[in-house]
């Protein structure tokens, strides 16, 4: 019943895209087949008001109508332009995750829930929702304290939430599904592991503890950082549908006009998202997410504050270290470095040839060198370079494409305050000074320090390897003497996972034939 559940509301936002016109505005002339006919029967089935909107205005439409879990799914493709496209990613990045507000006696009843105390005692006062989101909704409240009183932003998970995002994720994972299954050449993008990835993201963003431990950690790391910060985590008011922070007073940067009224140099501002991001990203390892206009504040002394921590990424030090590697590559015209770098991260099989691929990354990189510097964009260099790689047999790495999106936003955000902005001059302290430490002298020592610890551990626990070694020993004598087999809950675990794959294709073919009815029904 759950998967015909899922089925039924896979075919109803189907059905919800073709009437919004998302699914005509596809590219669809180069269809042939099956597919071409659907997409043809997509078009007459649009509402006639709605093939006067752009594509973008459609699909925020189509998505408003689907409700939170469509927005976040939206948001979070917009993540993966090597599954959706450049082009659909640009458009999704576009929807506002703005809901409607839910009551304040909701609000107060979640907090008490939480954290299991009145709010009249957390609070001296409690106003209304200032902004509400799929997931979660802001309220402004006062906090006693030792000098008086101290505005807070509270915010709070959107009741029933979780229970209308578990019910969209099974449809989301019948669609990966049944895609992997239908579509072999979409195997490459890996479906279900993505819309895994989704559950997981979403999972971590209804839990405000999580997001209160990812701005204490980024605020640790950036607290001697010149020009950013980000709001202090109230912690005694905090729980898992519960945030309190510090409130910030400050112009949003979206706001552009209001940010040179009030006196701000914005090419100063540009200059410090740029590095401070970087900055982020290459030293620590770990950045905001989501650094769209909207989430970034600046207060009167020019210090940029980012709020929303909701989404956040991470990058070893292999890729930090590819990451600086072929930037500064393309910077010196090295391509042949920038390829063998891919080749020593494992990203490009080895089974390619690397002079090869250095003459793919040289078409990418001499056309940027004929440019103007001020007109360069880095993000568009890492997007070229994503396309090159699929020619090679690169595998999606879902963290190097959530660090190619949000520097596709932070430099869209940079060039808005200064559209002269220089990307490459602005970022070469950060990322020169980044090399000098991690790749010369003083990195080869840092490098040394690790290996000896490395060595270390593995000498501690040589005497627990030499016991799985001789286990190992013993398992294949006898698996050599009497074969292969398999114990019976294997056996039945390999029974009943067929059948279920078998129920799976029935099902889903009933769901079809049954929106087809459906759909030819609303049709006449």
């Amino acid at each position: 019943m759950s998967r015909f559940g899922a089925g039924f509301r896979l075919a109803k936002a189907g059905w919800v895209l073709v009437r919004e016109g998302v699914v005509a505005a596809l590219p669809g002339d180069q269809l042939s087949g099956l597919p071409k006919f659907g997409w043809r029967m997509a078009r007459l089935a649009t509402r006639r008001s709605a093939r006067r909107y752009r594509r973008s205005d459609r699909l925020a439409k189509a998505v408003a109508r689907l409700g939170p879990s469509y927005v976040k799914l939206g948001q979070f493709m917009a993540t993966r332009p090597d599954v959706v496209g450049n082009d659909i990613a640009l458009d999704l990045a576009l929807l506002q995750d703005k809901m409607p507000t839910f009551p304040k006696v909701e609000a107060l009843a979640a907090i008490e829930s939480s954290l299991g105390r009145a709010p009249e005692d957390l609070y001296t006062s409690f106003g209304e929702a200032v902004a509400a989101a799929s997931i979660a909704q802001v309220h402004p409240a006062e906090v006693a304290g030792e000098n008086g009183s101290t505005t807070v932003a509270v915010k709070i998970i959107r009741p029933g939430v979780r229970r209308r995002f578990a019910h969209d994720l099974e449809s989301f994972f019948l669609a990966a599904r049944l895609q992997e299954r239908y579509i072999p050449s979409s195997r490459r993008l890996r479906p279900v592991e993505v819309t895994e990835t989704l559950a997981q993201t979403t999972k971590i963003e209804m839990d405000l503890r999580l997001e209160a431990a990812a701005l204490s950690e980024l605020g640790e790391n950036t607290k001697d950082d010149p020009g950013f910060r980000v709001p202090v985590v109230d912690w005694e008011r905090t729980g898992r549908d519960v945030l309190t922070m510090e409130w910030i007073d400050g112009i949003k940067m979206n706001d552009v006009a209001g940010l040179a009224d009030a006196g701000h140099d914005l090419k100063v501002i540009a200059a410090n998202l740029i590095q401070s991001f970087l900055r982020h990203t290459l030293r620590d390892g770990f950045f905001h997410a989501d650094m769209h206009p909207g989430n970034l504040f600046v207060e009167a002394n020019g210090t940029i504050v980012a709020v929303d921590l909701g989404i956040a990424g991470r990058l070893g030090k292999k890729e930090r270290r590819f990451l600086a590697e072929i930037l500064y590559g393309f910077i010196t015209r090295d391509y042949l470095r920038v390829a063998e770098v891919h080749f020593e991260a494992g990203y490009v099989p080895m089974k390619h040839d690397v002079a090869a691929f250095a003459q793919a990354i040289r078409a990418i990189g001499e056309p940027i060198h004929g440019q103007p510097a001020e007109t360069i964009s880095m993000a568009k260099l890492l997007t070229l370079l994503f396309e090159v790689t699929e020619l090679f047999d690169m595998q999606t790495r879902p963290e190097l494409i959530l660090l190619q999106k949000t520097m596709v936003v932070v430099e869209g955000v940079a060039r808005t305050l200064d559209p002269a902005f220089n990307m490459w001059k602005t970022s070469e302290p950060v990322v020169g000074g980044w090399i000098r430490d991690n790749l010369g002298p003083r990195g080869i020592l840092s490098d040394a320090r690790e290996g000896v610890g490395a060595l270390m551990h593995l000498a501690r626990q040589a005497p627990e390897f030499a016991q799985r070694t001789e286990r190992l020993s013993r398992e294949i004598d006898l698996m050599a003497e009497h074969g292969l087999r398999f114990d019976d809950a294997t056996a039945r675990a390999i029974g009943k996972a067929e059948a279920r794959a078998t129920r799976s294709g029935r099902v889903a073919l009933w769901v079809i034939a049954l929106a087809l009815v459906w759909l030819v029904w609303k049709l006449a």
